[in-house]
């Protein structure tokens, strides 16, 4: 029996194919039906994303669902057209650029992980909490906080940390609460969006190669702006008065600063592969997780010598609290770390990744950048930046790289600039802001954050022209 005859019971797809765009070639279809159904899957896959937080469904099921549905309808088509090892090709590549970015966000959360294990966002936590900080001055700080942490820790991580802070210091000040995580909401973002390692989005940029690793810093000021404009109306209603001190102290584990050193020399490693030798960044991110593994085997095999001698020395100053503590130090292993990643976010990203990709294979995103890259690129790469607002940035800019529009360096900047900030204009446009819906329910609200949307979309105009005229060389 033939391939064709085999195919045949699925074939009743290919009735609405449209014609190969060239012998051999891909096939159009993006005027076809089977193309229609592939965009009605992919819009009624991101439609219960975007319900998540009242389905309580995560959200990578129903893009991994769609992304499974696009594909199968592309290899059935062709298939019946004899053009398999196009539709392969195809689904490979995109997986390749897949599997590229979700081992460096893999190695990434795991560092952040082991952080995480070694108390050192806890002991900040903490820190801050015994402070006996205004309000106002509060404010400010897990703002400014925020902003310049998440270039190095993700947005997300860094968002939930501070509005922990917040939780703990605002003694269910609602007001207060609300102010300080859309200020928390708006930092994140503009932090991310100058730094590689700040944002998806970005990261996703750096390795299609569109701008240098240096290049991002570029957007520091932009950044700046876009967080401090908000913040600064916002300050004005927050009130001054101090709340009571919470008495709380956390001690660092063993290995904590040398985590820290060897995520940074995992992030060297990774730009000097990209910048000096043209390999994967996620070449530099692997070798970083050997760092870390080497790390993990030294800290267990002189765990139990270090014990003993502090038991000894805590024994000899009658220190209980301490000696309790010891009881309950469990060996440092990285591959725990591991599989405490994200793995939603990262199975979300692999069906975004395809069932975009699958658009992109059918003619859709070439049909997009006619429309959306045919005049001045400026236009489309801000609308493309209100449009993250609601659709989360991931898919936007996986779109944008597959569109691959001719852009100056200028514009590729501008682009992960919206991207990343136009998420703050709505409290679901990006993953901090609907993590820390959860986090502060009832206190943080989608209603209470529009209520500051022409703050935030001043923040952002002033933010896009800032560059414009700071980084016009680049366009």
């Amino acid at each position: 029996m033939s391939g064709s005859s085999r195919l045949a019971p699925l074939s009743g797809l290919c009735l609405f194919c449209g014609p190969a765009l060239a012998e051999g070639g891909p096939l159009a279809l993006t005027h076809s039906g089977v193309g229609l159904f592939a965009l009605v899957i992919f819009v009624l896959a991101y439609l219960l994303v975007m319900a998540e937080e009242y389905l309580k469904l995560r959200k990578s099921k129903p893009v991994l669902i769609a992304a499974g549905i696009i594909w199968i309808a592309i290899g059935v088509v062709y298939a019946d057209a004899g053009l398999s090892p196009l539709a392969h090709e195809g689904f490979r590549q995109n997986l390749l650029e897949y599997g590229e970015l979700m081992l460096f966000l893999l190695v990434a959360m795991t560092y952040i992980n082991a952080m995480e294990d070694r108390l050192l966002f806890a002991a900040l936590r903490a820190r801050l909490v015994r402070a006996g900080l205004s309000l106002r001055t509060l404010f400010w700080l897990t703002g400014f906080l925020t902003f310049f942490i998440s270039p190095v820790v993700d947005n997300l991580t860094t968002a939930l940390l501070m509005c922990t802070v917040v939780l703990n210091v605002a003694n269910e000040d609602r007001r207060f609460i609300n102010l300080a995580c859309i200020n928390i909401v708006v930092a994140a973002n503009a932090g991310g969006a100058f730094s590689p390692f700040g944002d998806i989005t970005t990261l996703m940029v750096w390795q299609a190669g569109k701008v240098p690793f240096g290049q991002f810093f570029a957007l520091f000021i932009p950044g700046l702006l876009n967080f401090l404009i908000p913040a600064l109306l916002m300050s004005l209603m927050v009130p001054r008065h101090a709340p009571r001190v919470l008495d709380e102290e956390v001690t660092l584990r063993r290995g904590a600063a040398t985590i820290v050193l060897l995520f940074l020399l995992t992030i060297g490693t990774a730009v000097a592969c990209h910048h000096f030798l043209q390999l994967p960044p996620v070449l530099g991110m692997m070798t970083g997780l050997g760092y870390l593994q080497f790390f993990g085997f030294y800290l267990r095999k002189t765990q139990p010598g270090v014990l003993a001698r502090e038991r000894a020395l805590y024994e000899r100053t009658g220190d209980e609290a301490r000696l309790l503590r010891l009881g309950s130090i469990v060996p440092f292993d990285v591959f725990n770390k591991i599989a405490k990643a994200e793995w939603d976010t990262l199975l979300f990203f692999y069906g975004v990744v395809m069932c975009v990709g699958g658009l992109s294979f059918m003619g859709y995103l070439a049909l997009a950048s006619q429309l959306l890259y045919q005049g001045d690129p400026t236009q489309a790469n801000v609308v493309i930046g209100l449009l993250s607002s609601v659709i989360d940035n991931i898919p936007v800019m996986f779109a944008v790289l597959s569109m691959e529009p001719q852009m100056s360096t200028g514009q590729w900047l501008l682009v992960t600039l919206t991207t990343g900030v136009g998420g703050s204009l709505l409290s679901i446009g990006s993953a901090a802001g609907v993590a820390l819906m959860g986090q502060a329910r009832g206190m943080y609200t989608f209603v209470g954050h529009l209520k500051w949307l022409p703050a935030i979309l001043l923040g952002y105009m002033v933010s896009i022209g800032a560059h414009l005229w700071l980084n016009s060389a680049l366009f």
